[in-house]
């Protein structure tokens, strides 16, 4: 029989493990009590279509909350906010060597897919025009959007659209583009996009819960992506960590998320300026980088501030010409921004 003294060091290192956890536990709760966000949560309250607020500084989460009786945990269609997460995958798969890089050529990958007597232009376009919005096709969202989820071929349909830009040349906001890099991600890899992104960014928090597919069973590159909320902070977590885990594991290069918010062309609607799948423009003075989906699913990351903010909302009402996504920059800039300042 082991004596009591046999057991005593483990007892010990049980204890001693039991209080750092404790410690740990008391410390962040101490550094949210010192952040004083009832600015920020008056605001939400006034918004009628907004459902979750989460909000994480210096890694640590220090607001969660559902308004208008939404359910916090509830899994939400991400929507447009996909085309951060498609550019994610993208550069997963290049550090991995499944792409060569944001040069690669568009027709070279997937020549099957070109119209008949294609514009020679086609051939020009990269996977980086696609990630910038820089293609030069006719974009397939706004009025365009539901001929093209009609079609029978949604990359063909994409690839089909007339040249109203240069390649390259102004920004031309389109769903197709990030479909047609979903595409390009199953041709290369032989695997559905969601089950590489979940492969892939397994151990990071962030996690897919389900993506709406074409005809041909592509799931839909920037848009119809059902994430919780959490998981939509921890994307942007993983972001503003440089592409490591909390617990150091190496998920996205650095090089990569430099080369995503590397301001690369400016949207006509409303100026803000964009790299590869993310907007990026400053708040209160910080310099911010944003993903943005139909309805205001918004995910903030502000490295500077040590700040991530994520944003969940009523999917079917419009969020840029009711002026509702400019009203959650500035809850950003007047509430979130000054509360962090003040406990810094």
């Amino acid at each position: 029989m082991l004596s009591l003294l046999s057991k005593l060091p483990i007892c010990k290192t049980l204890i001693l493990c039991s209080f750092s956890a404790y410690i740990t536990s008391v410390a962040a709760a101490s550094q949210a009590s010192t952040i004083d966000l009832s600015a920020m949560d008056k605001t939400a309250e006034g918004f009628s279509n907004i459902k979750t607020v989460q909000v994480a500084y210096q890694g640590e989460l220090v607001w969660s909350k559902a308004y208008n009786n939404a359910d916090k945990d509830a899994v939400t269609n991400i929507k447009s906010a996909s085309k951060s997460l498609m550019s994610a995958i993208v550069g997963m798969a290049i550090d991995r060597g499944v792409l060569e890089g944001a040069d690669q050529s568009v027709s070279s990958l997937l020549p099957d897919q070109l119209p008949q007597n294609p514009d020679p232009r086609l051939k020009e376009i990269t996977i980086g025009h696609l990630l910038s919005m820089q293609s030069g096709l006719e974009r397939t969202s706004g009025r365009n959007y539901g001929a093209w989820v009609a079609s029978d071929n949604w990359v063909k349909n994409a690839l089909s659209r007339p040249f109203v830009e240069e390649v390259g040349g102004a920004m031309q906001y389109s769903t197709g583009n990030t479909h047609v890099l979903s595409a390009i991600m199953m041709r290369e890899s032989g695997r559905p996009t969601y089950q590489l992104a979940n492969d892939w960014l397994q151990g990071s928090g962030v996690r897919i819960e389900s993506w709406e597919t074409d005809p041909q069973g592509i799931p839909m590159g920037g848009n119809q992506v059902g994430m919780t909320p959490a998981s939509l902070l921890a994307f942007g977590e993983l972001y503003r960590r440089g592409g490591v885990t909390k617990d150091g594991k190496r998920m996205l290069s650095e090089d990569w998320i430099e080369q995503s918010w590397t301001p690369r062309t400016q949207s006509r609607f409303h100026r803000g300026l964009y790299g590869y799948g993310w907007f990026i423009q400053p708040f209160a003075g910080v310099q911010g980088y944003y993903g943005w989906g139909y309805g205001g699913q918004m995910i903030y990351v502000l490295p500077e501030l040590e700040l991530t903010v994520a944003i969940t909302s009523q999917e079917n009402l419009p969020s840029g010409r009711t002026g509702y996504r400019d009203s959650l920059h500035q809850m950003l800039s007047q509430d979130i921004i000054p509360a962090i300042r003040s406990a810094q």
